[in-house]
């Protein structure tokens, strides 16, 4: 072998070598293009596409702390000092509530409309006094969890006899003189018009509350029954009028409310509601005068009146006025000033008068004060 054939020889191998390297050599794939969240502009602010998906999404809530005296603070506790010395001595003191509000909303289209579902979930430490000794202690709820599709709606919300005519005002306190119950087991349908008509039907299970008839759990059902909720609006540039009326299916009770609601002026805006029921001064239990239980006529006595209103006097700040009064004559007047500190954190003090005009003296007077600070994101 002579040294050009060697040459070659050594040249070839090489060649042969770099070629099954090259062939294993890794290849490295191409990053996939970043996909950033969309804003979704249909459902109003707030709301992102979810990544790889048409639905929206909505993460919003709000953080509160309440600090009440006199009628809406804790009133004639035990003085814990005198107490364990065996004195029976009183005070008044504070009710305090730190809450947190988580809120999430989805929503998309569908080929029968909106599909949506919403929760919001509460966090909170509250001062209480169970037995007229006060006590702190931690607590979480669900206000809030249900979905709708089109107009349907089922799940865990506020009863319909309550929010179809609009809750009583501005006022933090609006139902001293109660318009109807809350949190609730609900299937409902809401027909919306074009013209500003609504209607709406909604089956309700109840909740736990205890009332005249002094047994726990009154107004859950007891039965295949539910209770039931009818209502109609009409709402225009000039305001609105709406009526609402509720079957209780454990008592075979009904209630119901009508509400106007006048845009006056550009910066006025105000309401008045009012409710009957069936079952009022039926002598229940042997006792005069007592009103049977009824989950929807909350109220005491055959009737109840609601009245208020907003004034807005700047971006900033906003006058909530609200009285109320039924059959037994009891009677409530509060009003706060609703104040944007800056964007997002808003300070509302309120006073509140509540009087029992049955009594005879002055023993029903009572005077409370209020002041919530909430940050909304």
């Amino acid at each position: 072998m002579n040294i050009k054939s060697l040459l070659l020889g050594s040249a070839a191998a090489l060649v042969a070598v770099s070629s099954a390297r090259a062939a294993d050599a890794v290849v490295i794939a191409e990053p996939e293009p970043m996909e950033y969240v969309r804003v979704c502009d249909a459902y109003g602010t707030g709301f992102f596409y979810i990544p790889g998906t048409e639905t929206c999404l909505k993460i919003s809530g709000y953080l509160r702390y309440d600090i009440g005296i006199g009628l809406v603070g804790h009133q004639d506790v035990s003085d814990k000092e005198d107490l364990s010395d065996g004195v029976d001595d009183f005070n008044d003191t504070y009710y305090k509530r730190a809450r947190f509000e988580l809120r999430v909303d989805s929503r998309s289209e569908t080929e029968l409309g909106t599909l949506r579902t919403y929760a919001a979930i509460d966090f909170q430490y509250t001062t209480s006094a169970p037995g007229g000794i006060t006590d702190a202690s931690d607590a979480v709820g669900i206000p809030h969890a249900y979905i709708e599709l089109g107009g349907f709606r089922i799940g865990k919300t506020d009863s319909l006899f309550s929010t179809f005519t609009g809750y009583a005002g501005g006022v933090l306190y609006d139902d001293f003189v109660s318009y109807g119950p809350f949190g609730t087991h609900q299937i409902a349908y809401t027909f919306t018009g074009g013209n500003g008509f609504s209607a709406a039907i909604a089956l309700e299970e109840g909740d736990g509350s205890s009332g005249a008839s002094g047994l726990a759990n009154e107004f859950t059902l007891d039965s295949y029954v539910p209770h039931v909720v009818g209502g109609v609006a009409w709402t225009q540039g000039w305001g609105g009028i709406s009526a609402v009326a509720g079957y209780d299916a454990n008592w075979s009770e009904w209630a119901g409310k009508v509400r106007l609601d006048v845009n006056a002026t550009e910066q006025l805006v105000l309401f008045i509601m009012g409710g009957y029921k069936s079952g009022a001064d039926e002598d229940f239990l042997g006792i005069a005068g007592a009103d049977r239980p009824n989950y929807y006529g909350s109220w005491s006595g055959d009737y109840a009146v609601w009245g208020g209103g907003t004034f807005t006097v700047s971006e900033k700040a906003k006058i909530n006025v609200q009285l109320s009064y039924d059959e037994d004559e009891n009677f409530a007047a509060l009003a706060n000033v609703n104040y944007t500190l800056v964007p997002g954190l808003v300070i509302t003090p309120e006073i509140s008068y509540v009087d029992n005009l049955d009594d005879d003296d002055d023993d029903g007077d009572e005077i409370g004060g209020f002041l919530r600070f909430q940050r909304s994101f």
